[in-house]
């Protein structure tokens, strides 16, 4: 949603900004890159502020984002206040910076309200914005951010933001709704399978990745290794590193030690979990817990040889790895080895 914002911000000032190629002059001075951004800001700054005197009512939105995007965040806060009331989109904006404590002091329960606003609204104007609300409100239940605890209420706005599959309403919903479902308290590995289902054929990589284990473990859905891989490899080569993980496991157990012990290399390699997460839209724990997949076959394959070189130091670096990421999965990992699944 805030990308859409950004696009049409800069649609809109785009012309102000001096090309990169043009030296700017102040008093017969070559300006400083410092000058320079001060009097880009300036210009758009002005030119935002003459479409406001005008008339235009979509530059004071514009005007509050840009301060936004330059860091202004006092300026932003005060202008998406002053427009509140009639500019869904600041609303949206003031809600993610109350719960995040951006530009003020964190306030969850002011966030979760201004959200709810624009999660119960019928305003032709807040349709764009109606389902990408509705999930956060499910989230906020989900997480017990500003408001009480509530798994069932999650699950009542999640469905309201998924819209059935709606391609056009909130994938994250749908996604999260296929989480929900394999949770012990709620399972359901059908409806499960159906929401990731849905949220892949949408784009979601992480949903295309559990997919992929579903097909390969047969919960709710039939058994299908051909499915199975054909869904962890793609979302594998689309950067989802659970996908990489159960990957490595899935080359393993087909005894193509040297694929498992290649791709997992790759995978154990330490990353940034937030980065990745920014970049693929997946979940920090389950890209943590592909890395620690990959760890253990790869420790396997080093200790028996499997595809590489015998090395029973570095295959104890790496099982010691797994440990600090996913002692839960080492658990059950060491439970594999001790019943020779693995």
């Amino acid at each position: 949603m805030a990308q859409e914002i950004i696009s049409k911000h800069n649609d809109d000032v785009i012309d102000y900004f001096p090309s990169t190629s043009q030296q700017i002059t102040l008093e017969g001075k070559v300006a400083t890159e410092k000058e320079k951004d001060e009097l880009t800001f300036k210009k758009i700054e002005s030119h935002l502020l003459q479409k406001i005197i005008e008339g235009d009512k979509t530059s004071h939105f514009l005007l509050a984002q840009f301060y936004y995007e330059e860091g202004k965040l006092d300026q932003a806060l005060e202008k998406f206040e002053e427009i509140k009331n009639q500019d869904y989109q600041a609303l949206y904006q003031l809600a993610t910076m109350h719960y995040d404590g951006v530009g003020c002091e964190k306030n969850e329960e002011k966030g979760f309200e201004y959200m709810m606003n624009i999660a119960c609204s019928t305003d032709i104007n807040a349709a764009h914005l109606i389902h990408a609300a509705q999930y956060n409100v499910g989230k906020a239940y989900f997480e017990g951010y500003g408001v009480k605890q509530n798994d069932q209420e999650a699950e009542k706005w999640w469905i309201s933001a998924a819209a059935d599959g709606d391609p056009r309403a909130s994938v994250d919903a749908q996604t999260m709704l296929g989480m929900f479902y394999s949770r012990p308290e709620f399972i359901d590995l059908k409806q499960s399978f159906f929401w990731h289902s849905e949220a892949c054929g949408n784009g979601s990589l992480e949903s295309q990745g559990i997919l992929g284990v579903m097909y390969m473990k047969g919960e709710g859905v039939k058994q299908n290794l051909e499915n199975a891989f054909e869904c962890l490899k793609e979302a594998s080569d689309r950067g989802n590193v659970y996908a990489q993980g159960r990957l490595v496991q899935m080359y393993f157990e087909r005894k193509l030690y040297t694929k498992s012990c290649d791709l997992a290399r790759k995978v154990v390699k330490d990353r940034n979990v937030t980065e990745i997460a920014e970049e693929t839209g997946c979940l920090a724990k389950y890209i943590i817990k592909g890395t620690a997949l990959a760890c253990f076959y790869l420790s396997r394959n080093l200790f028996f040889g499997r595809g590489v070189k015998r090395d029973v130091v570095k295959s104890k670096k790496y099982l010691d790895k797994l440990c600090k990421l996913d002692p839960i999965l080492a658990y059950d990992c060491q439970t594999d080895m001790t019943y020779g699944y693995a």
